[in-house]
């Protein structure tokens, strides 16, 4: 009996063990499952409330409106708060309990979300005491960024392309980009450079995000040796002006592409000097360099490749790089003018020094444009504040140029050709009509020996030109039906298949594609100008030149090289949609990168107040506490 006793004994504690073990691990498994549970509950409830602050800010791209809702919330006053419930699993409730502006930093807010998830046991949408629960903050940064798309020597939002072209009359030194398909037409241009095209579901047909074909590409040797062909004699010019003009139109060229790569000058692959000078210079070869892809590449839906093509006869030998989609860049939005007016009223030059250490003589001024006064004989300033009421006309020449210092405002139309000397951008809140060649006094050169931009091009003049309606080229009363109206106009599958498109915005919303023939509330085409036609046709003359940024909220379009010997075009050109029509060859463009980004921490060389994009970072997740009761009353935070 004794001996049977103690094995009952042993057998009862063993019993007794196991069960305590295994409610312990059920305890235990529970938890962890009600753990993973509500973390997912309450990171819904985040990204549920970003999506709600991120999609208006991504259409208005403006602070109005955040600030409006957001200002003054706190954990005990939270700012749009919100429930979400997912049906069977549980529930969020998140809101906004700290909004506050960047430092120094005018273009950044900083936004706090706490969401608290739980397990809603008996469906009511209330947290009750005995549902386990999980609290998490998540910081989140908002910013009008200075955007990607003025890295690129052309920029489309729609759909890209060029029709027409064979590799020795269009030439582009810089990158090439599409928010939409990319097409080369009837011929393929020289690209030295990468071209992107990407997926794009706003438009409408939807673009699916493919480059036709790779174009011609220089090799490096080829690149770094190149001489353009001599544009074509004038009727009646002589032999020696010819020669001179052909002298000056070579080294223009020469000091305005980007350098070709050299490991000598500009590092090797993956050396340190190497990542300061790869988005500065041309590199023919394709590779991946740190984890990304460095030279001159193609990319579209399909992936990012290498490719060599050297003539439009022969096709392009293509290597995949990487099999990741190209995404779309948001272009910014000029639609609130009001924003761009403040900031012309506010300008006062930051800058007191330059990278060579020398005073800036601009440093504290506010933005203005003047021209020269022949009746004064003076420059007379036709800004008052950095704005400009009505439109303007301006023309500069060799000796009496245009003078512009940052941004600069004007309510309807900005008018220009001619020289231009200074540092600043021109808003429109209606068209740009650039009715003559544009060129800089004292213009860039990137004939150096160092590496990327260096500071003798940090002082030279700059001019930026953004269109809250179009930025139109050539006299806009010579404008005709198809040249260069038919691209101008809504396409029409199948009847008419070159044109603009319209889009939806990121909350559904259609917008109906640009019509250059619409009459607008000045009474006038979109595509006209408001200035007088008589005083368009005395000042409007051939395009040949433009030294600018030329940004288009709709179309960047026109006609260029009517008076013969092609055309170049120094700086970039970003639109919505693309309409230009050259009336003689060949065409040059140049990137001029002083406006590129020097890192994601920094300005670049030349900061004037261009459009910017929205963009969203995530900065933190905070675990604020789990609370879990079991059956048994067990508790945990």
């Amino acid at each position: 009996m004794v001996l049977s006793f103690v094995v009952l004994s042993l057998l009862a504690v063993a019993a007794t063990s196991y069960i305590d073990s295994s409610t312990e691990t059920i305890r235990t498994s529970k938890r962890i499952t009600a753990d993973v549970q509500a973390t997912n509950l309450a990171e819904a409830g985040v990204q549920s409330m970003l999506r709600d602050l991120w999609r208006p800010f991504k259409v208005e791209q403006s602070f109005v409106n955040m600030d409006t809702q957001l200002t003054g919330a706190s954990p005990g006053s939270p700012r749009l708060p919100k429930l979400e419930t997912l049906n069977d699993i549980g529930a969020a409730s998140a809101g906004v309990i700290r909004y506050e502006t960047v430092p120094g930093n005018t273009f950044a807010r900083i936004a706090t979300i706490r969401s608290v998830g739980w397990v809603d046991s008996d469906r009511d949408g209330v947290l009750d005491d005995s549902e386990a629960n999980k609290t998490v903050d998540v910081t989140a940064r908002f910013e009008l960024a200075r955007s990607e798309v003025f890295d690129y020597t052309y920029f489309i939002n729609n759909y890209g392309w060029m029709d027409g072209f064979n590799e020795n009359n269009l030439v582009v030194n810089g990158d090439m980009r599409s928010n939409g398909n990319f097409d080369f037409r009837n011929g393929s241009p020289t690209v030295n450079g990468s071209v992107f095209a990407s997926v794009n579901d706003k438009l409408n047909p939807r673009a699916i995000g493919l480059l036709n074909s790779a174009p011609v590409k220089m090799e490096q040797n080829t690149y770094t040796s190149w001489v353009p062909g001599a544009p074509r004699r004038m009727d009646g010019e002589s032999t020696t002006a010819y020669n001179a003009r052909v002298a000056a139109y070579r080294d223009l060229i020469a000091s305005r592409r980007r350098q070709s790569y050299s490991s000598a000058t500009h590092g090797s692959e993956g050396s340190d000097a190497f990542e300061e000078s790869r988005n500065y210079v041309f590199r023919s070869q394709a590779s991946i360099v740190r984890n990304r892809a460095a030279g001159a590449i193609v990319g579209d839906s399909q992936g990012i490749r290498g490719w060599r093509r050297t003539s439009a006869s022969q096709a392009a030998d293509t290597n995949m790089l990487d099999t990741n989609s190209t995404r779309e860049i948001i272009m910014p939005d000029l639609s609130n003018l009001s924003q761009y007016q403040q900031i012309s009223t506010n300008y006062r030059n930051p800058k007191a020094t330059f990278q060579d250490g020398t005073p800036n003589p601009n440093f504290g001024v506010e933005a203005f444009v003047e021209i020269w006064n022949s009746t004064t004989n003076s420059y007379q300033r036709v800004s008052t504040n950095g704005n400009v009421s009505g439109s303007v006309v301006l023309v500069g020449t060799d000796t009496r140029p245009i003078r512009i210092h940052g941004p600069v405002t004007v309510s309807q139309d900005v008018v220009i050709k001619g020289t231009v000397e200074g540092q600043g951008t021109l808003y429109a809140g209606r068209n740009v009509h650039i009715v003559g060649s544009i060129r800089y006094k004292n213009g860039p050169d990137f004939r150096t020996s160092n590496a990327g931009i260096n500071a003798q091009n940090e002082a030279r003049d700059f001019l930026g030109l953004a269109g809250r309606g179009s930025v139109l080229m050539g006299n806009p009363n010579s404008y005709s039906n198809p040249y260069p109206l038919a691209y101008m106009t809504p396409v029409n599958p199948p009847s008419k298949t070159v044109g603009t498109y319209g889009r939806y915005d990121e909350n559904g919303t259609w917008i109906p594609a640009y019509d250059a023939m619409q009459v607008d509330s000045s009474g006038r085409r979109r595509y006209q100008s408001v200035i007088p036609d008589a005083t368009m046709n005395s000042i409007a003359e051939g395009v040949n030149q433009i030294d600018a940024i030329l940004y288009s909220n709709f179309v960047g379009g026109g006609n260029v090289g009517t008076s013969g010997s092609g055309m170049i075009m120094n700086g970039t050109i970003i639109a919505r949609d693309e309409a230009i029509v050259t009336w003689s060859l060949p065409i040059i463009m140049n990137y001029d990168n002083r406006i590129r980004e020097r890192d994601v921490d920094a300005n670049p060389l030349i900061n004037l107040e261009l459009p910017r994009s929205p963009v969203l970072l995530r900065s933190t997740w905070q675990d604020r506490g789990f609370y879990f009761r079991s059956s048994t009353n067990y508790t945990d935070r």
